[in-house]
């Protein structure tokens, strides 16, 4: 009996086992996630494209970089439209803007060519030459057509009017037909001048030439959104 009680007192006394400590937390990994870059696209122009006598923003290549940015797109568009530039001056920018390693060049060229009378054939060259060495370059390209002004004849309206849809199918790259379709002779839509885009003419052009450099930027993004800017 006193065995009993003597081992009842000792167990009673005794302290209870404790659990080990937990092991130590592993230090937190940092994963950097690959963030690529935007889809750079050049719009290579005269003073349609750069939007003369208008603020930079205004110009269809910003009101186009706006909406595909509203639209979930990561892009960066590049206004290389200069006032006065023909198709040869493109031709002498080419290197330059090339180094940019752009993705999409719009290439809107050749009224001032026509305003001059420069010779069709020198015109459809310039041109092929630009379409050529930005797709060796490894841009897709797109080009913007324009027509001729009827005072200058039949002949040579029918000359220069056929360059770029024989460009286009040529050289298999996407064709806006007439940058200036319903605002050209269009009062409201023109500065004083008559030329010249007013914002709502520029707004136009955007809606004119959005629908089909879209779809080319869009296969250049990675992961694009699904659907189309407004």
């Amino acid at each position: 009996m006193c065995l009993l009680v003597a081992l009842l007192v000792a167990c009673n006394g005794a302290a209870a086992p404790t659990a080990p400590p937990p092991a130590p937390s592993p230090p937190p990994v940092e994963v950097e996630l690959a963030v690529s870059p935007p889809v750079r696209v050049v719009f290579l122009g005269d003073s349609l494209t750069a939007g003369l006598g208008l603020a930079a923003e205004e110009a269809y290549p910003a009101q186009l970089g706006r909406a595909w940015r509203e639209a979930g797109l990561a892009v960066e568009v590049v206004n290389a439209g200069v006032s006065g530039d023909t198709t040869a001056g493109g031709v002498r920018r080419l290197d330059w803007l090339l180094g940019q390693k752009p993705a999409v060049v719009v290439v809107a060229l050749g009224a001032n060519d026509m305003l001059r009378g420069l010779p069709v054939e020198e015109i459809e060259a310039n041109l092929r030459t630009i379409v050529r060495r930005s797709k060796e370059a490894g841009a897709d390209v797109v080009l913007v057509g324009m027509r001729a002004n009827p005072t200058l004849g039949p002949d040579y309206g029918a000359g220069f009017d056929g360059i770029y849809p024989r460009l286009a199918a040529e050289l298999a790259v996407p064709l806006v037909p007439f940058l200036l379709e319903g605002v050209a002779g269009v009062p409201a839509l023109n500065q004083p001048d008559g030329l010249h885009p007013t914002a709502a003419g520029q707004a136009r052009l955007a809606g004119l030439v959005g629908p089909t450099v879209e779809p080319v930027v869009r296969a250049r993004a990675p992961n694009p959104p699904p659907g189309g800017s407004p």
